[in-house]
């Protein structure tokens, strides 16, 4: 199974949201990083057909997404950024309406929607209203519809946005669960969140692709170049106009600083392993430091 996007484009005006993106996907899990505007949002509306691009093609095993028509949709799973829930819906009616919604016969509704919410661990509330469940809950109901029709395809656009820690851990055992044999393609910009359970990454900028690479080689870009070293406290400062400044440490009254730069900042810096953190602060700066700052909010 092959998922191809070739020259896939989407304007608005003048401005272009996405930007002749190509990518050949096969089986895996797929994290697609980048900071909030950089058009992830708008690529996976595409690829669901929620949105109509602008120019280019969706293909899935050569044929296009208008070729295939519904045969391409029941092979879809979708969790979209802001899913609109029923507030008096139980978690089981949810489940059963959105199986009528994908075709489902009611006798295999009923048996995934049973099947399901012991997966996401939410059978022993099947039958109360989700206007009662918290955020987590929610969460693990949006990606137990998306998979009602076993998909080959799934897409989850930010789903641990808002979540705490224990349920971000959670959610993705269960993504990992899910992505057997599938395409998953899963939107963030907590890179936490796909550093344990993507094969591969697709960092998007300003609409485009700046990287495609798998996991094990995606920091090769910045291997040399990422540094720890321990200064005084009132030279933070200075280094952090000089250089990228990844992360700081207070230890005792010194700080540790983690940065990227082509050179040794200093004679007694360490050239350390980078990560995809690292990867991705060196690309976007302070618009992730600023999103990173609300990762954990509930």
């Amino acid at each position: 199974m092959h998922l191809q996007l070739q020259n896939l484009s989407k304007q608005y005006g003048t401005k272009w949201a996405v930007n002749h993106v190509n990518a050949d996907l096969a089986p895996g899990v797929y994290g697609l990083l980048g900071a909030n505007g950089a058009g992830k949002t708008t690529l996976m509306r595409m690829i669901c057909g929620v949105l109509k691009p602008t120019s280019g093609y969706i293909r899935l095993n050569g044929k296009t997404i208008e070729e295939l028509g519904e045969k391409y949709y029941s092979q879809l799973g979708y969790m979209p950024q802001d899913f609109g829930f029923y507030p008096d819906f139980t978690a089981r009616e949810f489940m059963l309406y959105m199986a009528a919604v994908k075709g489902l016969d009611p006798q295999t509704a009923k048996y995934r929607t049973d099947q399901l919410l012991h997966t996401v661990n939410l059978h022993k509330v099947a039958n109360k209203k989700i206007k009662s469940f918290s955020g987590g809950m929610k969460q693990r109901l949006g990606i137990a519809q998306a998979e009602l029709n076993d998909p080959s395809i799934l897409i989850l656009d930010e789903p641990t946005a808002g979540l705490d820690p224990k349920e971000r851990v959670r959610f993705r055992n269960l993504i990992s669960n899910f992505a057997k044999e599938k395409i998953v393609i899963l939107s963030t910009h907590i890179v936490s969140d796909v550093s344990y359970i993507a094969d591969s990454i697709l960092m998007m900028k300003n609409g485009q692709f700046l990287l495609s690479a798998p996991m094990e080689t995606v920091t090769d870009v910045i291997k040399g170049k990422v540094w720890e070293f321990l200064i005084d406290q009132r030279k933070v400062a200075e280094y952090s106009q000089q250089f990228s400044v990844v992360n700081l440490h207070h230890e005792n009254n010194k700080v540790r600083l983690r940065i990227i730069s082509d050179r040794a900042p200093t004679a007694e810096a360490i050239n350390v392993e980078p990560s995809l953190e690292d990867l991705f602060l060196y690309h976007f700066g302070e618009d992730a430091l600023s999103q990173r700052s609300h990762e954990y909010v509930d």
